[in-house]
């Protein structure tokens, strides 16, 4: 994992979102084609922003999946990642291949990630973009994040500091709002892309950044796993930078990757 600090949360999103951008390009020029996965969230805000504006992109040649979706949650709900999805890229993008929504509200979750699956499976994914939430969760893979299951999709409870940190975006009026259930992309499964790319903005993550460069390999802190793929960015800014320990913000500025003490998986 190579580790970037920025100067504030625009640069982050401009070097993520042209580091998305350029990774995309390539995957289309090598193979026709681009499969990516797209995180939502406020930490996004910027690198999307970059990403949309790309103008040497063929979208038409782009399949795009997303990471998760609150179960019981309509697409047309404010909170929605969906809605988040077709407002800040789909419809911003010229005439994108195909976008894949994680049905939330659909009848069956179970059958719902199995059909997902069906679909993500048929060829692996050139870029997955994603953030890390303040109790280190990848996705909405909470810790204890599952590091045994395969499929690509999975049901997940969502913890009470992750359920504070969707009330404290914006996302919802109070914490009874907030599901208590979601559809998540597996842990594992994220971990097979082919190039993984991290926007983590704000001191309200600082502590798990810390954590997720710093601290033992482990599924409480399911960030640390980013340190065993041989190709991910985390793109971090100043403020949420600011926990590391000095010899960990050096490494980064001298381009050091940082690595797990295991990669077991």
């Amino acid at each position: 994992m190579r580790l970037f600090i920025h100067a504030d949360a625009q640069s982050l999103g401009s070097k993520a979102g042209n580091e998305a951008g350029d990774q995309i390009y390539a995957a289309i020029k090598a193979n026709g084609r681009a499969r990516i996965v797209i995180a939502t969230g406020a930490s996004q805000f910027a690198t999307l922003e970059t990403l949309v504006a790309r103008q040497d992109i063929d979208w038409s040649k782009v399949e795009c999946f997303h990471l998760d979706e609150y179960i019981g949650v309509p697409d047309t709900h404010p909170a929605s990642f969906r809605r988040y999805l077709k407002e800040r890229f789909v419809a911003r993008v010229k005439s994108l291949g195909a976008f894949h929504g994680v049905g939330g509200d659909a009848a069956d979750p179970v059958a719902e990630c199995k059909r997902l699956g069906a679909m993500i499976r048929t060829r692996p994914v050139d870029v997955l973009l994603l953030g890390i939430g303040e109790n280190g969760h990848l996705a909405f893979n909470d810790p204890p994040a599952d590091m045994v299951t395969k499929e690509p999709y999975l049901v997940v409870n969502l913890d009470e500091g992750c359920r504070r940190q969707q009330l404290g975006e914006g996302w919802f009026p109070n914490i009874d709002a907030v599901p208590r259930q979601a559809i998540s992309m597996s842990m594992n499964f994220m971990l097979e892309a082919n190039v993984l790319i991290s926007s983590v903005p704000d001191a309200r993550k600082a502590e798990a950044v810390r954590g997720s460069v710093e601290a033992a390999l482990s599924p409480m802190m399911p960030g640390t796993y980013l340190r065993t793929h041989n190709n991910c960015s985390l793109h971090v800014d100043r403020a949420a930078a600011s926990k590391l320990q000095s010899h960990t913000i050096e490494g980064a500025l001298r381009g050091s990757a940082c690595a797990a003490s295991s990669t077991s998986r």
